[in-house]
């Protein structure tokens, strides 16, 4: 069973998505009622792991959690799901640049391709790509806008 739920946060609306079973995706920059791409799944915040994620989101947000203990369902190619995979270990408060993500991954000349995996992330802020930056510290590109990128990292504690 395919669900959503719409809640508000300090960076703006997040969508968040489940099979019923783990989390399917976490996006920013939705309206309030969001119609593209829904059409299999039905509002419900009480499904599967919603309402722990818009919890373990809430305490996030307020400065009370660090790290989230969701199942999650990250769909994509094996090099992406590497790539996210690595995303989950770059701890809160810290940035790892592409290339050092690529060489984390054990491809160490694969930076774009890496960039492009990071900016393909479903689950968003859960799997912290927002954490990834440029090699001379820049904030590069960010699909939820640079603007909740720096958001996030302040709040982090960076930048």
């Amino acid at each position: 069973m395919s669900a959503y739920a719409i809640v508000d946060s300090p960076i703006g609306h997040l969508l968040l998505q489940t099979d019923g079973v783990a989390l399917t995706g976490l996006y920013m920059d939705v309206p309030d009622r969001p119609t593209r791409g829904l059409s299999d799944g039905q509002e419900d915040a009480n499904a599967g792991p919603l309402l722990e994620a818009v919890r373990q989101l809430e305490e996030y947000f307020a400065g009370k959690r660090r790290d989230f203990d969701l199942p999650l369902r990250l769909n994509g190619t094996e090099f992406q799901q590497r790539v996210w995979r690595a995303l989950t270990e770059i701890p809160y408060g810290e940035t790892w640049s592409y290339g050092e993500l690529a060489t984390r991954i054990g491809n160490p000349n694969a930076s774009r391709a890496v960039g492009l995996a990071n900016g393909r992330n479903p689950i968003s802020i859960l799997v912290p790509c927002h954490r990834v930056i440029g090699a001379d510290g820049s904030l590069t590109g960010y699909g939820g806008g640079l603007q909740r990128k720096q958001w996030l990292l302040a709040h982090e504690g960076l930048h």
